[in-house]
This record gives C-alpha cells, sequence and structure tokens, in this order.
C-alpha cells in the first residue's frame, strides 16, 4: 500500500502512519531500528530496494530524506511525503520525504518526529557523503553511519579522507564488500605450512576502493610490505582483481579474472575455482546492520592500516 502525502508536514506524517496502524495493522510489527537513507530527488528507489530487501532479516522503519541535487534557498519550501507499507516495503515501513527550499536545510528536524522511540538509528548515504559523518545533521543523531566510497568522485582519496574524520560508529560499503575476499585469504593462512608471508600484491580496478582497503588490512595484520596496483577498467574488469601472497615456500595467489569465480593457487596443490561474487548493495546493507556497535577492526584499518600505506614507498607510489 501507497499513501501520498503533498505539501504536508511531520505531524501529519505521523498522524497517517497512526491511522494506518489502527485501520489495518500493517505497520504494528516490531522494528528493530531506523534506517534513514540521505539522498538526492529521483536517486531514492535502488536504495529503497536495497532496504526492502535487507528487512527480511532486519525489521525496521526506513526514511528516506531526499532534496534537491542543487539546493535553493528562495524561500519556497514544501514537503512532499509518501508512506510505504505491507507488500510496497518488505518487511519494513518506508517514508519518503521529499523536501525543497528551505524545508530541506533542516535535516535533523525532518526525521527526529518519525524516529521509532527507544530503537538504534542507522544512516546510509548511498550517493554523495557529508564532509564528515559524524558530526552532519543526521550523522549526530545516529548510532551507525554508513558510507560508500565507490559513488564519490575520486573514491581513493574518499578513503584517505574517512581515515582523518573517523569517529567510532563510522563504516563504508568498500569494507564491507571485502567480507568474502578477507574469509578467503584467512582461511588460506590457516592451512599448513604455516610459514610467515614476507610480500603481498594487492590489485584491483582504478575505481576499487576495496581495492586499496584490502592492501591496507593486509599491510595491517602481516606487517610486511604491500604493493597495490590500481589498473584502468580497460585493461581489467571492476573491483578486486587479485591478491597475491609471498612466503619462503612458494606463492599464493588468489585471482578473480571472470566475474563472481575467483582461482586459488598454493605450492604443491592443484588450482580451484571458489565462488567470489561482487556483493550487492542488499547484501552489503543487510551485514551492516547485523551490528550496531562500532567496527573496531574496520576503525584501525581505515585510520592506521591507510596511513602505513600512504607512508611506505609501494603504498605512495601506487597512489600516484
Amino acid at each position: 500500500m501507497i499513501v501520498d502525502l503533498p505539501a504536508t508536514t511531520v505531524s501529519n506524517i505521523s498522524k497517517a502512519l497512526v491511522k494506518i496502524r489502527e485501520e489495518g495493522g500493517a505497520v504494528a510489527l516490531g522494528r528493530v531500528l531506523t534506517l534513514i537513507i540521505a539522498t538526492h530527488l529521483g536517486q531514492e528507489e535502488e536504495a529503497i530496494e536495497a532496504a526492502n530487501d535487507a528487512s527480511r532479516e532486519h525489521p525496521m522503519r526506513v526514511i528516506v530524506v531526499s532534496t534537491e541535487e542543487e539546493r535553493t534557498h528562495n524561500g519556497d519550501g514544501r514537503l512532499d511525503a509518501q508512506i510505504r507499507v505491507g507488500g510496497d516495503a518488505g518487511a519494513s515501513e518506508v517514508i519518503v520525504l521529499r523536501a525543497y527550499g528551505e524545508t530541506a536545510s533542516d535535516e535533523e528536524g525532518l526525521v527526529t518526529g518519525l524516529l521509532l522511540p527507544d530503537a538504534p538509528v542507522v544512516v546510509w548515504w548511498p550517493g554523495i557523503a557529508p564532509e564528515k559523518a559524524s558530526t552532519s545533521p543526521l550523522g549526530r543523531i545516529a548510532t551507525r553511519r554508513i558510507t560508500d566510497a565507490s559513488a564519490q568522485p575520486n573514491p581513493q582519496e574518499f578513503l584517505f579522507h574517512l581515515g582523518k574524520t573517523y569517529a567510532p560508529g563510522d563504516t563504508d560499503f568498500a569494507w564491507t564488500r571485502l567480507t568474502l575476499w578477507r574469509a578467503q585469504l584467512a582461511a588460506v593462512l590457516d592451512q599448513p605450512p604455516f610459514e610467515p608471508i614476507i610480500g603481498v600484491d594487492v590489485a584491483g580496478a582504478a575505481d576499487s576502493p576495496s581495492t586499496l582497503l584490502l592492501a591496507a588490512w593486509l599491510r595491517l595484520q602481516l606487517q610486511v610490505p604491500v604493493k597495490y596496483d590500481l589498473a584502468s577498467r580497460a585493461i581489467g574488469s571492476g573491483g578486486i582483481h587479485g591478491v597475491t601472497m609471498e612466503r619462503a615456500s612458494g606463492v599464493i595467489e588468489l585471482r578473480r579474472e571472470v566475474p563472481n569465480v575467483a582461482r586459488l593457487s598454493q605450492p604443491g596443490q592443484p588450482s580451484h575455482d571458489l565462488s567470489l561474487p561482487r556483493r550487492s548493495l542488499r547484501d552489503c546493507l543487510a551485514e551492516e546492520l547485523r551490528r550496531l556497535d562500532p567496527d573496531d577492526l574496520y576503525g584501525e584499518v581505515i585510520t592506521k592500516g591507510l596511513a602505513l600505506l600512504e607512508t611506505s614507498d609501494e603504498g605512495a607510489g601506487a597512489r600516484a
């Protein structure tokens, strides 16, 4: 069910939610959190679809704050709203707020009256992120703040910026997209021979911030030199291309040359293929919503691991 509320107020939206609950019980299910999606007009649907899919694992209230990409301050403020419940909202209830003019200048005020009582608040910026997520109007009221480096004009520079502005509770989808790679690499090193790694090479697309973050994680965890190569899409697929780890007995290589499948090669063992797909928005969002406490490992990688890469000869050369 979709209810449109043109030229409305937050108070009227709250009353409409109560009316829907009383008449149909469509939103009477328990919600575990409030997810705020901050985006621009016309760019809402992909994020809403991902949130609807993720809500089947995490029943929640979704508040979409959609504003003009180039905000105007001509005094002609207006708030159009839409409430989606039932089959149009997965296991969540979706409130879409389209704010124009001066109305868009108070994002915190738009959502405060619609938050679930005594429930954690998560903010997600699927597009351009604020200068500092933790001190932004929406970030101040959130326990978790999710950005996406791949959606920024310069993904690599944005990661270094995140390292300088990090606050507990921040996270980025560039980190979430690494979960399968980190699990595979950790599993390989848990097998004999248990020899130390003496060198690492990481390769990926030039527009893949996850490649840089994977190099930072390996640099921090293994405490060895890590080289990373960011190639253009013209000579490779998107995302992470592969990881090579060197030790005394030979080279371990995990390389993804075709979509969704990576080949693992180890000394003295036959090569075999592994399922290693690029993760969808739904998968990334669902994983991030599984934990509402700060991700300490991400905090160390984004602040310390990237700094180690930036100050090393290998990192500086690759970054340039």
